[in-house]
């Protein structure tokens, strides 16, 4: 087999050349020289595996790094003994196949190899796609690295899907992936749901790089993600190569977007309108009428927060008059969704709002089929391409009311309703906790959440522990409902007052929107980025305020109106830092508060805090599914630790028997 022999040392050649051109190492690396100044914590046998070999990446000792370039292949010259033995070993291959494992350490999720080198050479000149090991894990010390945490994620994977050969480098994609796959947190796979999506990955990937998928810095695995995220993994199973490479060609921008480091681009305040010149005026043509949809996840009649919504719609249409029309579409989670989309599309609709994070998934999708349609769907922290998200400021908001309310406690016991630990609600309770412990420094919020014991129950329970002083649901006014209290309150047994309200005003949000729609300056936002674009609009915009009942006093409200015109001036800020967390981190010390982007991906919860962020299992069904369709937060959707039950659930291998081609091997 001299032939063979000599194209894989042209191979290797050849890489070794290009490494040393680049100023690299034209060898393999050595596991022991990475780890030499490396803390490590423990192993994990993990037995026989299928080892991917693009995930082989060196070899363990530093004695075997010479005879091999970083692809693997020879680069020892014909007449050595290892150029006879890696003959010998390819005749092996050709006549029966090398069955026996290597014996290899996987490290961060790449493979080096103690026993067996010149056999993974052969295979992987052949190009097999897997290689039998006997593998061991090594761990590395948690440290708060990002790719040490996105690694101790695919531990977790691994134990229950025993899938080695996908990679993210994002953190929450495994979760995510098996959310997408419809199954729960922590559900084991079985062997046929392993091989089945094997096949999906092997198809994909195919059609992953004949699509130039290899020129990005993210992974095959975020791009076969996204494509999941649109267009489901039922699909994917049953496209072939061809149109899945059609399908990647609409959402190339979705799959580019992963190599982005920072992905999303916060938009704080909607930019200056601008003002056309008079002969711009005289030359533009009247413009036909704009069709304007809004989906709501539920009913208007019966949902202060859809309620809302339709004030808005109502309001834009009162302003825009016969510039626009627009429609509303109730219930739509009732049906399919998408079905839904695509019926406002058919109506003409050319803008659509989209009201609900559990309305993100078919947004996105009826984004990428109709790349003319603007879709805005109303969340926080999505980083889609295709699909433009707006949120507001509310946790501003809940800094006034939480200053106001430790003004008015006696004992220094608050409450907090929240619904779903998504993010920007985390914000909003925290929020509210710094502006209560400004005012009363010995202050203490405790918190319930309503996406567990329901908004009445929550609100109960805490009055029942004798806190008078309630933050509690936003919206739903106009239901004039006396067993549920809204915004923050005072309750004492039968007695409920309303102190003050949130208020979302959403007609002013989307009077904005379609004055950036009419001035095309929404267009030029997309086209000048290549990130996902968050509008994060607050008081300062006029979307948000406070409303005061009669029940707060005069040095109340004039109190409330100083922080509102100081956080409007961008003179006061919520989150000045450092903020203490329950658990005594310190975040933000040595900046003057926290960025925009660090508040919403606020994960955790300050000092002052009693409660804490709940466990996906424990939400309702509706909380499990607005955590699972919308942004919510890494500590609602993990399970427990995964490091102690993955080595709980190691196997034990058994020995395997030698063959011929082994004994050539080393």
């Amino acid at each position: 087999m001299a032939e063979y022999y000599k194209d894989a040392l042209r191979l290797g050649q050849k890489e070794y050349k290009a490494a040393v051109a680049k100023d690299e190492s034209g060898t393999l690396p050595a596991l022991d020289d990475i780890l030499a100044d490396v803390k490590t914590a423990g192993t994990v046998d993990l037995g026989i595996v299928q080892i991917p070999a693009d995930r082989i990446a060196g070899t363990k000792s530093p004695g075997r790094v010479t005879a091999f370039a970083p692809n693997f292949m020879p680069i020892l010259e014909e007449n050595t003994e290892f150029a006879q033995k890696w003959k010998a070993l390819c005749d092996a291959h050709l006549d029966e196949g090398i069955r026996e494992p290597v014996k290899a350490y996987e490290y961060m999720n790449r493979y080096y190899i103690e026993e067996g080198n010149k056999r993974v050479s052969v295979l992987k000149f052949f190009e097999a796609y897997n290689i039998p090991g006997k593998v061991t894990r090594i761990l590395p010390e948690k440290n708060g690295d990002e790719a040490v945490e996105i690694y101790y994620e695919f531990v977790d994977f691994y134990r229950y899907s025993k899938i080695n050969f996908i990679e993210f480098s994002k953190k929450g994609s495994y979760l995510a992936l098996q959310k997408a796959l419809g199954k729960e947190p922590d559900e084991e796979w079985t062997e046929d749901e392993q091989k089945k999506f094997s096949a999906a990955y092997y198809y994909f990937l195919k059609a992953y790089t004949a699509s130039g998928g290899s020129k990005l810095q993210s992974t095959a695995g975020d791009a076969m993600l996204s494509y999941i995220q649109v267009y489901g993994y039922e699909e994917l199973i049953a496209t072939s190569t061809a149109d899945i490479k059609k399908n990647l060609s609409k959402m190339w921008e979705e799959v580019a977007l992963k190599q982005e480091e920072a992905p999303i681009e916060v938009k704080v305040d909607p930019p200056e309108e601008k003002k056309p010149g008079v002969l711009q005026s005289l030359m533009t043509p009247s413009q036909s009428e704009l069709i304007v949809a809004f989906l709501y996840d539920g009913n208007p009649i019966s949902s202060g927060w859809n309620h809302d919504h339709e004030e808005g719609r109502l309001h834009i249409q009162e302003v825009f008059g016969d510039k626009i029309h627009t429609g509303s579409y109730p219930d739509v989670m009732d049906g399919d969704p998408l079905e839904a989309i695509e019926e406002a599309i058919a109506d003409g609709a050319e803008l659509i709002f989209t009201t609900s994070p559990r309305l993100l998934k078919a947004s996105l999708r009826a984004a990428v089929d109709h790349p003319d349609i603007v879709i805005m769907n109303c969340s926080l922290g999505s980083s889609h391409r295709y699909v433009r998200t707006y949120y507001t400021r509310m946790y501003e908001v809940k800094f006034i009311l939480g200053a106001l309310a430790g003004t008015l406690t006696e004992s220094g016991k608050l409450g907090y309703v929240c619904d779903y630990p998504l993010y920007g609600q985390i914000a909003g309770i925290n929020a509210f906790a710094l502006g209560a412990q400004m005012t009363c420094p010995k202050a203490k919020v405790y918190l319930e959440w309503s996406g567990i014991k329901g908004a009445k129950d929550a609100a109960q329970s805490l009055a029942d522990q004798g806190i008078h002083i309630i933050s509690s649901q936003d919206t739903a006014r106009f239901l004039k409902d006396d067993r549920i209290s809204f915004g923050l309150s005072y309750i004492s047994g039968e007695e409920k007052r309303l102190l003050a309200n949130p208020v979302w005003k959403w007609g002013a949000y989307y009077e904005e929107i379609l004055h950036r729609y009419f001035d095309k300056s929404m267009k030029e936002e997309y086209d000048k980025s290549n990130k996902a674009l968050n509008y994060f609009w607050g008081m300062s915009a006029g979307v948000a305020d406070v409303m005061y009942s009669d029940a707060l006093s005069t040095s109340s409200k004039h109190f409330a109106d100083l922080l509102k015109d100081s956080i409007i001036q961008n003179i006061c800020t919520p989150f000045r830092t450092p903020l203490v967390t329950q658990s005594g981190e310190i975040i933000g010390e040595g900046e003057p508060s926290l960025t925009l982007e660090q508040i919403i991906a606020m994960d955790y919860l300050v000092e002052n805090v009693i409660g804490e962020i709940p466990q996906y299992e424990s939400l309702s069904p509706m909380g499990k599914a607005t955590v699972e369709t919308a942004a919510g937060i890494e500590n609602a959707q993990s399970t427990a630790d995964s490091t102690a039950k993955a080595e709980q659930k190691s196997e034990k291998p058994t020995e395997p028997q030698a063959d011929k081609a082994a004994e050539a091997d080393e």
